[in-house]
């Protein structure tokens, strides 16, 4: 009897001031498939600083990473945007302010994990044939902030986009955007999308849909391939 493959593990990254939604939608997802298939996936949430809470940007929620990013470990990689407030017109991405009144800014949030391990461990698990990258939301931002994007296809939020061009990513105005090892969601709730997207390509259609029956949840939209002819303007 040929032996069990290991499970792949979906790494799903916490850091200060992320988003819960982008983490937990995708979260339940990926273990819900896991489930489904028997135990070919299971998901984990982690922080380039190894097991801590860490805090939301969202009214002070906060969750456990009960482990290290290891860009070594065959699976998935899951990197979420952050929850704050719109920035001011001064306030730069990689800006590192003192707290403002409504909380700190979405792109400070983001500019500030380039201050911590994170870019190095994301910059290796790219590098890594085995594992798969994908964002939601602003977590596209990180990657595109850490120079990590420039040349790949990408989304995010609606008013992320001129950041991805400005650091050389082609940015695409799509819910998800699967460029290979690259796999981008745009707003919040495309993470349910995007998660549902990444188990049809790793357990098959069948596992993906039955998650979706579970969660009685259908995916928007087309996912966006940099394959086929370009289309005419309409």
């Amino acid at each position: 009897m040929p032996p069990t493959p290991h499970p792949d593990t979906a790494q799903i990254v916490l850091f200060d001031g992320f988003d819960p939604l982008d983490a937990v939608a995708p979260f339940e997802v990926l273990h819900a498939g896991g489930i489904a298939s028997g135990g070919a996936l299971t998901v984990e949430l982690v922080s380039a600083e190894g097991p801590r809470e860490v805090v939301s940007g969202s009214g002070g929620l906060s969750l456990r990473a009960t482990a290290t990013l290891d860009p070594d470990r065959p699976g998935l990689v899951l990197v979420p945007g952050a929850s704050g407030r719109i920035a001011e017109p001064d306030e730069a991405p990689d800006a590192v302010t003192a707290p403002r009144p409504g909380g700190e800014p979405i792109p400070v949030l983001l500019g500030r994990t380039l201050t911590t391990p994170l870019p190095e461990l994301l910059k290796a698990a790219m590098a890594n044939p085995e594992v798969l990258v994908a964002t939601v939301c602003g977590g596209s931002a990180i990657l595109a902030l850490a120079g990590l994007t420039e040349g790949r296809y990408a989304t995010t939020h609606h008013q992320g986009l001129d950041l991805l061009d400005a650091t050389g990513t082609h940015a695409v105005t799509a819910r998800v955007v699967d460029d290979g090892d690259l796999v981008t969601g745009a707003g919040v709730t495309s993470g349910l999308d995007l998660a549902l997207h990444l188990l049809e390509r790793r357990l098959g259609p069948r596992i993906a849909h039955a998650v979706e029956e579970l969660f009685a949840y259908e995916r928007r939209g087309t996912v966006w391939r940099p394959t086929g002819p370009a289309p005419l303007p309409f």
